[in-house]
């Protein structure tokens, strides 16, 4: 870009002077704004000048015009004719000239650029603390001078977006106050326009309402604008909000110098800008793994109906994917990028699930896409592009495109930070095409929504011994299940400690004190699951026969309890046996099928092919998730078994040779 190396040795500056590169888009992001004013505001006069007004012959006239245009106001520059190159030719007159260029700004642009503000004033861009340190560590005329050199005229409103952003990225990944920020590059700001212009509705002779919940410094939001009007959209009104005061005081600013935008400040999820306003399009880029525990209480306090669940308190993703949709019209379009954890994060039933299968169940998304990894300036990760349409055709009702544009790049000739790949005009048409067809392709599938949502069906397992035999299987016979209760036998014994517990092959101990018990004299009670008491029947004094001898073999898999109690009427004490089957608590993941019916058997026929402990099935839980690396899986081809002998083979000759020395 034209103007980086003065942009860069204005830096070079500020390290000079000891200032930290964490700080560097503070000092930096003022004067870009002032350059930016000053040349969106030279524009404004060439073009007036152009009409045939004059400052010369009429300045109430010429200044009334400008004023007109609503895109700001200085009158050390529009009526003085006065630019921040001719106050830096004079450096005696210098700071005298500076402080009235920078008091010229009407009101709001003061409160913008942080100029003549009262403590209690909010700071955005903190103009006059920043010339404060400057001219204290003796750096402000020639700071001033390096940005005077950049004149921004010539650019169009994506070049200077795009530039701004750049400033802000270089220093961002060592930057605490960015975490979570990433700049969308200009490459992707250009498939996300595409995709836009190849599904919008609205026809061009009407205006499209674009929205940005995130908007930053705006160069996603004002770049899909400049694109869709060079597709022939010429009435595009663009709206915003970010959190950031500096980002907002750029977007702000840029938003001036635009027909029908308006951007605001603060926290979208919270304050929910354009409340009762619907958008044709949404685009976003939210900040990733960022946390919204700070605001936690208003959010699930909120009374607006955009949130149907939470995701985890440590990422807002997907309460920024939520509140798109409810902003989105009804026959809007709406991108928004997102890491890898919107697509699978959370179990089925937590809230991350949960707000995927919302989504799904209203039919919501029709595609997702995966972008290269190495395209963000401050992180190599996979990001992904979720295309969100509220007015599906027909033919593409319950289904969901997935489109693998990874490998669908060209290495810079030099990085930008982590940015190291760039997705050409053939790559982003392959991708839109894909789209566009929406048929299985070389990149792209396309799939029955139910393919992502599955089962996940609670289990109660009762446990069985190595020959996958349990206790009821050989203590509780019958038809009917039974639950052994404790409190089965009464011993005449006294040996024992209260509530012992020991595993069935650890009795052989108290094996003695049951030779001595007669199950024709006492009675052994069972009770069924419904609360009915059973004696022991034929085969299970059969079974109690084998265990006074000693033969634990057929027990199965349970616990004997011990408890000992005291009979007051004789004195005596006695032990209270049971055998308690042990259970493990379990779940499995099982394919889905919109048919409750179906689904039913697709549960019981898994559970009865791959389950062999004895089973009560308990709650079952319906997901969402969707993994790119499985749908896209290619398994590596290993090579035959005679290609590998031969290369051992060519291996121990050259191991050979070595040994021999040749």
């Amino acid at each position: 870009m034209q103007y980086e190396p003065q942009i860069w040795a204005a830096a070079d500056l500020l390290i000079a002077a000891g200032i930290k590169q964490s700080k560097f888009p503070d000092f930096m992001m003022p004067f870009f704004a002032l350059v930016m004013l000053e040349s969106r505001m030279r524009n404004v006069i060439a073009q007036l000048e152009k009409e045939g007004l004059s400052r010369e012959t009429d300045m109430d006239e010429f200044i009334e015009a400008f004023r007109d245009e609503k895109c700001g106001y200085n009158e050390f520059i529009v009526k003085e004719g006065k630019t921040l190159s001719t106050i830096c030719s004079n450096d005696k007159t210098f700071e005298q000239d500076f402080n009235t260029y920078r008091k010229g700004f009407d009101q709001e642009l003061k409160m913008l650029l942080g100029i003549d503000r009262g403590t209690e004033e909010q700071k955005f861009l903190n103009m006059d603390g920043i010339v404060a340190e400057l001219r204290a560590k003796k750096i402000l005329l020639a700071t001033v001078t390096k940005w005077a050199e950049i004149d921004l005229s010539g650019y169009d409103n994506s070049a200077i977006t795009t530039l701004e952003e750049h400033i802000k990225r270089r220093w961002a990944d060592i930057s605490a106050e960015t975490a979570g920020e990433q700049y969308t590059p200009d490459d992707i700001i250009s498939l996300i326009s595409e995709i836009v212009a190849s599904k919008i509705t609205v026809a061009k002779s009407q205006y499209v309402h674009v929205y940005d919940p995130t908007c930053g410094g705006g160069n996603l939001l004002f770049g899909v604008a400049d694109r869709l009007k060079a597709n022939g959209y010429n009435y595009v009104a663009t709206y915003g909000c970010d959190l950031s005061d500096s980002l907002y005081a750029l977007s702000c600013i840029e938003s001036k110098f635009r027909t029908h935008s308006k951007i605001q400040h603060g926290n979208t999820l919270t304050k929910v800008p354009f409340m009762g306003t619907e958008f044709n399009v949404v685009i976003a880029n939210p900040p990733y793994g960022v946390s919204w525990k700070g605001y936690e209480s208003d959010i699930k306090n909120d009374q607006t109906g955009q949130f149907h669940y939470y995701p985890s308190v440590s990422d807002g993703q997907l309460l920024f994917m939520q509140h798109i949709l409810f902003q989105l019209a009804d026959n809007g379009i709406a991108v928004e990028v997102h890491n890898g954890s919107t697509l699978f994060s959370g179990d089925a039933g937590g809230g991350e699930s949960n707000i995927r299968k919302f989504i799904f169940d209203k039919d919501w998304v029709e595609a997702i896409i995966q972008m290269p990894s190495d395209e963000f300036f401050n992180t190599g990760i996979y990001t992904y592009l979720w295309i969100m349409n509220k007015n599906k055709a027909p033919e593409r009702k319950d289904h969901v495109m997935l489109i693998n544009g990874s490998n669908g790049w060209r290495l810079l000739k030099k990085s930008k930070g982590n940015k190291r790949r760039e997705m050409l005009p053939e790559h982003r048409k392959a991708i839109v095409d894909a789209l566009a067809k929406f048929e299985d392709c070389e990149i792209g599938k396309v799939y029955p929504k139910w393919h992502f949502y599955y089962n996940k069906q609670a289990l109660t397992l009762t446990d069985v011994d190595e020959a996958d035999v349990s206790v009821l299987e050989t203590v509780c016979k019958g038809d009917k299940p039974f639950k052994i209760e404790p409190a089965m036998a009464i011993l005449n014994n006294t040996a024992y400690s209260p509530l012992t517990e020991l595993e069935p092959e650890n009795a052989a101990t108290v094996f003695e004190a049951l030779r001595s018990y007669d199950p024709m004299q006492d009675v052994l009670l069972i009770k069924d699951v419904n609360g009915d008491s059973y004696t022991f029947d034929a085969d299970m004094n059969s079974f109690f026969r084998e265990l006074k001898k000693g033969d634990t073999s057929s027990l199965g898999c349970g616990k004997w309890i011990f408890k000992l109690v005291n009979n007051r009427k004789t004195a005596k004490q006695s032990i209270q046996c049971a055998i308690v089957p042990t259970y493990i608590n379990d779940y499995e993941i099982i394919d889905y099928s919109p048919n409750e019916d179906e689904n039913d058997r697709l549960i019981d026929t898994f559970l009865q092919k791959y389950i062999y402990h004895p089973y009560e099935k308990k709650d079952n839980t319906v997901g969402v998730e969707l993994n790119f690396n499985k749908e896209f899986y290619v398994p590596e081809e290993i090579d035959g078994v005679d290609k590998i002998l031969s290369d051992l083979s060519d291996l121990e000759t050259s191991l050979q040779d070595i040994r021999l020395g040749f």
